[in-house]
C-alpha cells in the first residue's frame, strides 16, 4: 500500500476524519445534565451578560482557536477550494492539541471575495480565544489579516506568512552565529515574493538584519525601483525595492551571504551557490522540492554550507509546527488581544536559545540515535522536542505583558509548571520534587560517571539548580567528553584510582573484612568499581546520595551500596518502587525490584516505606496490599502473608495512613467495586501505593500497567537505604537519571 492509499485509510477509518469533540465535565447523572444544560446554564449565561471576560471563566473561548481558510492557496496542492481543503485544517487541529493542548474548530468559508471572509470571521469573534488564518493565497490574505487584527480583540495570525518567518527567523539568528557573521551586515536574497516570502522579509528586519541589504527576485527577476516606478509590482512587492539593476535570481545571489527560498523546487545551481560569499547560509524551503537539493549544495564548496530546507529527511527541517501550537498558547494564557512583533520576535529568540541546550534523549531516538548538537547541521530544534512548549509559551506569555497586548498578567515561573501540568502529570509530580530539590541541592555521586548520559545528566542537574553533581571516574576523560557535547561547564570530578583511594580502601576492607574481602580486594574494588567507591563515598559523608546501574544489571549494582550502606536502622530490607501516572491519577507500585518472595515482615516494611516516598511526591498514601483474594475469599499461606501485614501496619502507631488487604487489584482501584462490595473496607477511596506479593507479580504488573494502559513511569526509586540510593535501569535516559537524583535530593533533605 503507497502513501496515498495509507492516507486514504488513515482518514476514512470510523469514524471519518481526525477530530471530534468531548466532554469535559461529568455528564452521567441528570444532575450533570442540568448543570451542563438547562436550567444550570442559566447561571453563567447572566454572568457573562454582566461581565464578558467571564467568558473565558465559564466556557472553552479561552483555549479555543477557530483554524480558518477558503482552501485557495493549500501548500503543494493551490487553489483546491474550502471543502477539498478541510482535512488540512482538521489536520492543523490536530497539531494544535498534540503540541500544546489547544481545542480547535476548522472553519472551511465557500469564499474568495476578501470583504466577505473578514465579514465572516469577525462575526464569529464571541466564539474564539483567537484565529489562525490558513492557506489563503496573496495577495488577499494580506488585506484579510491586516483588517482583523485592526478590527478584531483577539489574537489574529496569518500562519503562512509568519509561521515560517519566525522558525526561518531563529535558524537564521545561529546561523549567523554558527558562521561568525553579524546579523546586521547580512547581504540577504530571497526566491519568492508572495505573502511567506514578503512576511519573512519584514520579521528578519525585526531580528536585526537591514531592510537595504534585502534583495528579493519574483519570477520577472529582481525587484528593483525601476520596475516599481514602471508599476510592475504590486503595494506590498513595493516595500522592498531596490536601486540595483535589473537582473535574475543568479544576479541576486553573487556574493550574498544569505539566500531564502520561498518559491519552486530546482531553481538554483551548483554555480550559483559558489558565487555566494565565504560560509554561506542557505534556506531552500520549497516543498517538497527545495531550490536546491542538500546534497548538490553541500557538495558545491568545500567551506561550510549551513543549509536548512522544508524537509525532514534532512538537517535543519524549517517547520511550522515549531511556531504556531505555541505562540497561540502563550497568546492564550494570558488573554492577549493580538500577536504582536515582539511577542513574535520572543518566540524566533526563545527557539534559536533552544537550540543550543542540550538535546533530550527521546528527541535523539526520533531521529535514528544519530548525535544531535548545536552546529551548522543543528540550528533549530526538531519538532517533536517536548521543551519548545516550555520556553516559546511563556516568551511570547511574556512579551505580550510587556507590549501591554495582555490582559492579564501571570507569574512566568509558575506558568511554566501549569505548563508541565498539560504535558501529564508525570511531569507535574516531577515539577513538585524538582522544586523541593531546588530549595536546597544536595551533593550527588554519580557512578560510571565517564559515561555519556552520566555527563549530560551532571550538566542539566548543575545547570538547573536540582543537586551538585559529583562524576566519578577519570577526569580529563570526563572534561573530554563534556566538551565534545558542547557542555559549557566544569564538572566536579572524583577518579577512584587517585582521590581518597586508600581512605575509602581501608573503610571498605574494615566494612567487609569478615565478609570475604581482603585488604588487596578491598582496593581493587574501590580502584575499579565506581559502584564500591561511591558506596563508600556516600557512607563517609562525602556525597550525600548515589546513583548507579545505567551500564550495569540491577543485582550486581545494587550489591555494593547493601553491603557498605544497607538499610535504615529501623529497616531490614530495601525495596523498588514505580510511580506511574495515568491522565487522572497517581499510583507507586512495590515491590518491583528487589524482594522475590517477601514475608509478612517485609511486606510491612515495603509498605511504611513506600507510603514515605509517597509523601516526598505531596501525596497523601492509601495503601492496598494485593492478592488474588479479597478479604479471606481464599484462604492459604500466599493469602495469609498479606492479610498479617495488613494487621501489623494497623498494630503499628507510626502507620498514620488507611491500609487493607489483602484484595485484588481492581478492587483496590475500582471505586464502584472497593465501595460498593466491601463497604466495610477502611480504604474511603482508591488506593495509590499497590504492594504486591512478590517481586514476580510487581514486575509483571508495574510493567503491564506502562505499555498497555498508557502509564508514564519514574523509578526504580529504592527506598528503605540508610542513605539515599536509586540504581536505574540499565539503558535509562538522560531524563530518568535527572528525575531520580531529584528523588535522592528530596530524600537526602529529609533525612537532615
Amino acid at each position: 500500500m503507497g502513501l496515498d492509499e495509507d492516507a486514504l485509510e488513515y482518514h476514512r477509518t470510523d469514524p471519518p476524519g481526525k477530530l471530534e469533540i468531548s466532554t469535559t465535565k461529568p455528564t452521567n447523572t441528570q444532575r450533570d445534565l442540568s448543570l451542563a444544560y438547562s436550567p444550570g446554564v442559566a447561571a453563567p449565561c447572566m454572568e457573562i451578560y454582566e461581565d464578558e471576560t467571564d467568558a473565558y471563566s465559564y466556557t472553552a473561548k479561552g483555549n479555543l482557536v477557530g483554524v480558518v481558510s477558503n482552501g485557495s492557496a493549500v501548500l503543494g496542492l493551490g487553489d483546491i477550494g474550502a471543502q477539498a481543503g478541510k482535512p488540512v485544517m482538521e489536520g492543523k487541529g490536530v497539531l494544535f492539541k498534540r503540541f500544546a493542548d489547544i481545542d480547535v474548530f476548522d472553519i472551511e468559508l465557500d469564499e474568495t471575495d476578501p470583504e466577505e471572509i473578514i465579514k465572516a470571521v469577525k462575526m464569529m469573534e464571541p466564539t474564539f480565544g483567537g484565529i489562525n488564518l490558513e492557506d489563503i493565497k496573496a495577495p488577499g490574505c494580506f488585506v484579510i489579516e491586516e483588517r482583523l487584527r485592526e478590527e478584531m480583540d483577539i489574537p489574529v495570525f496569518h500562519d503562512d506568512q509568519h509561521g515560517t518567518a519566525i522558525i526561518s527567523g531563529a535558524a537564521l539568528l545561529n546561523a549567523a552565529d554558527v558562521a561568525d557573521k553579524d546579523l546586521a551586515d547580512l547581504e540577504i536574497v530571497f526566491s519568492g515574493a508572495g505573502a511567506s516570502a514578503l512576511a519573512t522579509a519584514r520579521f528578519y528586519v525585526s531580528l536585526g538584519a537591514r531592510a537595504e541589504n534585502i534583495t528579493i527576485c519574483d519570477s520577472s527577476g529582481i525587484i528593483t525601483e525601476a520596475r516599481a516606478r514602471a508599476g510592475d509590482v504590486n503595494e506590498y512587492k513595493r516595500e522592498f525595492a531596490r536601486d540595483v539593476p535589473e537582473g535574475d535570481l543568479a544576479d541576486a545571489m553573487a556574493g550574498a551571504d544569505v539566500f531564502v527560498g520561498l518559491s519552486i523546487g530546482g531553481i538554483v545551481d551548483e554555480d550559483m551557490v559558489r558565487s555566494m560569499a565565504d560560509d554561506p547560509i542557505i534556506f531552500a524551503m520549497a516543498n517538497p522540492d527545495p531550490e536546491i537539493g542538500y546534497e548538490q549544495a553541500k557538495a558545491a564548496r568545500d567551506d561550510t554550507v549551513i543549509m536548512a530546507t522544508g524537509r525532514s529527511d534532512y538537517p535543519n527541517q524549517v517547520n511550522n509546527v515549531l511556531g504556531f501550537p505555541f505562540i497561540f498558547r502563550g497568546a492564550l494564557d494570558v488573554r492577549a488581544s493580538e500577536i504582536n512583533e515582539a511577542m513574535k520576535v520572543a518566540a524566533a529568540e526563545a527557539l534559536a536559545d533552544l537550540a543550543r541546550q542540550d538535546v533530550p534523549d527521546a528527541v535523539v531516538k526520533a531521529y535514528g540515535d544519530d548525535p544531535i548538537q548545536y552546529g551548522p547541521d543543528y540550528i533549530i530544534p526538531k519538532p517533536v522536542d517536548p521543551r519548545v512548549l516550555f520556553q516559546v509559551a511563556p516568551a511570547v506569555a511574556q512579551a505580550a505583558i510587556d507590549s501591554e497586548a495582555a490582559r492579564i498578567e501571570i507569574d512566568v515561573d509558575e506558568y511554566e509548571e501549569r505548563l508541565e501540568a498539560r504535558l501529564g502529570l508525570s511531569r507535574e509530580m516531577m515539577r513538585v520534587v524538582l522544586n523541593k530539590a531546588k530549595s536546597d541541592p544536595k551533593r550527588v555521586a554519580l557512578a560510571e560517571g565517564e559515561d555519556e548520559k552520566m555527563i549530560r545528566a551532571a550538566y542539566q542537574l548543575a545547570e538547573e539548580g536540582i543537586a551538585e553533581p559529583v562524576l566519578i571516574g577519570e577526569g580529563d576523560e570526563i572534561r573530554a567528553t563534556a566538551a565534545a557535547l558542547g557542555l559549557e561547564f566544569d564538572p566536579e570530578v572524583v577518579d577512584p584510582g587517585v582521590d581518597n583511594y586508600e581512605a575509602y580502601a581501608d573503610r571498605l576492607y574494615e566494612l567487609r573484612q569478615r565478609k570475604g574481602i581482603t585488604r588487596s580486594e578491598a582496593a581493587d574494588r574501590i580502584a575499579r568499581d565506581s559502584n564500591y567507591f561511591g558506596s563508600v563515598m556516600v557512607e563517609q559523608g562525602d556525597a550525600d546520595a548515589l546513583l548507579t546501574g545505567l551500564t550495569h544489571h540491577y543485582p550486581s549494582a545494587l550489591r555494593p551500596p547493601l553491603q557498605v550502606i544497607g538499610t535504615a536502622d529501623d529497616v531490614d530490607y530495601a525495596a523498588g518502587v514505580y510511580l506511574l501516572t495515568f491522565k487522572n491519577r497517581v499510583v507507586f507500585c512495590a515491590d518491583t525490584t528487589v524482594n522475590q518472595e517477601p514475608d509478612e515482615e517485609i511486606l510491612t516494611e515495603i509498605t511504611k516505606q513506600t507510603a514515605k516516598l509517597a509523601r516526598r511526591f505531596n501525596v497523601e498514601p492509601r495503601a492496598a496490599l494485593l492478592s488474588y483474594s479479597n478479604f479471606g475469599s481464599v484462604d492459604n499461606e500466599a493469602t495469609r502473608k498479606p492479610r498479617r501485614a495488613v494487621s501489623q501496619l494497623r498494630d503499628d502507631p507510626e502507620v498514620d495512613f488507611p491500609v487493607d488487604g489483602e484484595m485484588q487489584a481492581d478492587t483496590a482501584v475500582v471505586e464502584e467495586i472497593l465501595r460498593g462490595t466491601y463497604e466495610f473496607s477502611t480504604l474511603e477511596d482508591p488506593a495509590n501505593v499497590l504492594v504486591f506479593p512478590n517481586l514476580e507479580s510487581g514486575n509483571i504488573g508495574y510493567k503491564l500497567l506502562q505499555r498497555l494502559g498508557g502509564a508514564e513511569a519514574i523509578g526504580p526509586m529504592l527506598v528503605g537505604m540508610d542513605r539515599p540510593v536509586h540504581v536505574l535501569q540499565r539503558g535509562d535516559e538522560v531524563k530518568d537519571i535527572v528525575n531520580l537524583a531529584g528523588v535522592a535530593v528530596v530524600d537526602a533533605q529529609d533525612r537532615d
